[in-house]
């Protein structure tokens, strides 16, 4: 009886033993990624790395994709940086007849949601870009959509040399000429682009 009693008391004090030691020993780390601590902090605090990095893929998609004519080049300062680019625009005809225009292009990490944000670099005369280079064209405004490429914007943006708009001028006094006399507005263009003058406003030369 008394054997029996000690080795049930052994057993007892080996289950207590093996319950401490467990007690003791770190939880295993959960395979499921979105129960991890990591995981879900990202999730609840709106992680931005995923929506920069969506941006950066869909402006090199677009690189990738570019068609332009031989009229329109493209650089980038900083070749590492896709986000500024540099865009010279040579017309071959039309109004602004080999002109060279020089333009900035900025696009935000918010891309394709936000519209690129284009500025013209010279002072120049054009109904649809005022004398601080801000530039009237629909698709960088109210008719911009996410499934526009940047493609689409810069030949958007090289069709103004082609065939200027009156109806949705930034510069009225151009638009008004364009209108009124067409050959009047051809004169105009032609002294502004060699630096003239034009209602007080001297232009950049841009041939």
């Amino acid at each position: 009886m008394l054997k029996i009693r000690e080795l049930q008391k052994k057993r007892q004090e080996e289950a207590a033993a093996t319950a401490a030691a467990a007690s003791k020993s770190p939880t295993p780390p959960s395979n499921n990624p979105v129960l991890s601590s990591s995981s879900s902090s990202s999730i609840s605090g709106f992680n931005l790395t995923p929506k920069v990095g969506a941006a950066q893929l869909r402006i090199q998609k677009d690189i990738s994709e570019l068609d332009l004519p031989r009229t329109i080049k493209v650089s980038f300062p900083d070749p590492s940086d896709v986000f500024h680019w540099k865009l010279i625009i040579k017309p071959t005809n039309g109004f602004y007849k080999n002109g060279k225009f020089h333009f900035k292009i900025e696009i935000t990490q918010n891309f394709p949601i936000d519209p690129p944000k284009i500025k013209c670099l010279d002072r120049i005369y054009h109904p649809n870009i005022d004398l601080d280079g801000n530039i009237c064209l629909n698709i960088l405004r109210e008719d911009w959509s996410p499934v526009l490429s940047l493609n689409s914007v810069l030949i958007g943006l090289n069709f103004l040399f082609l065939e200027p708009n009156p109806n949705d001028p930034l510069n009225k006094e151009a638009a008004n000429m364009l209108v009124k006399n067409k050959r009047q507005f051809e004169r105009n263009v032609y002294n502004s682009m060699r630096g003239g003058a034009i209602e007080s406003f001297y232009y950049d030369v841009v041939v």
